[in-house]
């Protein structure tokens, strides 16, 4: 129980230790370089199965100018993370949410380098919401959890991609994670911190969650500005107004109380990712890094919305997964 209580409320650690399988846990780092040019997705994860062929660390590279990513597998051995903290080594690799350090060398890919990001802004965590999953985080049946280890800071440092160095000083990050047994059987996500306004970002996602012997389409949204974060949520309140899915786009309009949050992601092509199922990371999903989201906060104080925030992220991830009209109230 005194182990239960303190994963819930450091959902940046590993949750691994002890686990009975099935059970993932991966962390999810973006970079986008200062010139705007370059931007990666980095996924350090681990896997543990049934079946001891299947248990294995991993190391994913989503290159999102070219849509390219690479899966690098290790040997559970190569495996080790810190009881208490977000410290984990993967073979020659090493995570903490302040520092990435990367020695990958494969047929497919060579990236090294050290990365070091300050001024984090993670998601507050307290005894009665522990995170962005706020009191859902402590019922211990869940499919799948969600962390934020940081919704915007800062990058310093160097990789060398395939011989050829990259500049990462001066560039911006984003940190979250995913652990459980298995993802969502549908979901859509997307993040972006790259507005005209600096320091604000957007993490917002709608999935399947099965719950009991029902499921039920549950959201969570935070938008990042000025040092403020407004939080929708279906465990806070918040309801959808709409939420219209294309080919080519996502219109979605939530609101509580006091609040109006209306978002238009634009979808874009990009790359194949490796996600968990119950038996293997053997799922194929799209995300991008190049899609657009045009943000509009409205306040509901008065008689008539007043406009607190507008703009258009930039270098979004996007990903929309499985049967998406599952997802609309």
């Amino acid at each position: 129980m005194i182990q239960y209580i303190r994963n819930t409320l450091n959902p940046a650690a590993y949750h691994g230790h002890r686990k009975s399988p099935p059970f993932f846990e991966g962390w999810y780092y973006k970079l986008v370089d200062s010139t705007e040019t370059h931007r990666y997705a980095i996924i350090p994860g681990m896997f543990i199965s049934d079946d001891p062929a299947q248990r294995h660390a991993f190391v994913q590279v989503l290159d999102g100018a070219t849509g390219r990513s690479t899966y690098h597998r290790y040997p559970p051995a190569e495996f080790s993370a810190a009881e208490d903290r977000f410290d984990l080594r993967i073979g020659p690799n090493h995570f903490t949410a302040e520092h990435l350090s990367l020695k990958i060398k494969s047929e497919e890919l060579e990236i090294t380098g050290n990365l070091h990001f300050s001024d984090l802004q993670p998601w507050p965590v307290t005894l009665r919401s522990p995170g962005i999953m706020g009191w859902y985080a402590w019922a211990p049946f869940m499919e799948c959890y969600h962390g934020v280890l940081s919704l915007d800071h800062s990058i310093a440092g160097e990789l060398r991609v395939n011989g050829q160095p990259l500049n990462m000083t001066g560039g911006r990050g984003y940190i979250e994670k995913d652990w459980g047994k298995s993802f969502p059987e549908a979901w859509i996500w997307f993040q972006t911190n790259h507005f005209e306004l600096p320091g604000a970002s957007l993490t917002a996602s709608v999935a399947i969650i099965p719950w009991l012997r029902s499921s039920f389409a549950g959201f969570i949204v935070g938008l990042w500005h000025e040092g403020v974060l407004y939080r929708f949520a279906t465990y806070t309140g918040a309801c959808i107004e709409k939420l219209d899915i294309s080919d080519g786009s996502v219109a979605w309009v939530i609101s509580d109380r006091l609040h109006r949050l209306e978002m238009h992601a634009t979808r874009t092509e990009g790359g194949l990712l490796q996600a968990p199922t119950t038996t293997d990371m053997n799922r194929r999903i799209a995300e991008t890094l190049n899609a657009r989201v045009e943000t509009a906060l409205y306040s509901l104080k008065g008689d008539c919305p007043e406009l607190l925030f507008h703009g258009t992220g930039r270098h979004a991830g996007l990903e929309a997964v499985g049967d998406l009209a599952r997802l609309r109230p």
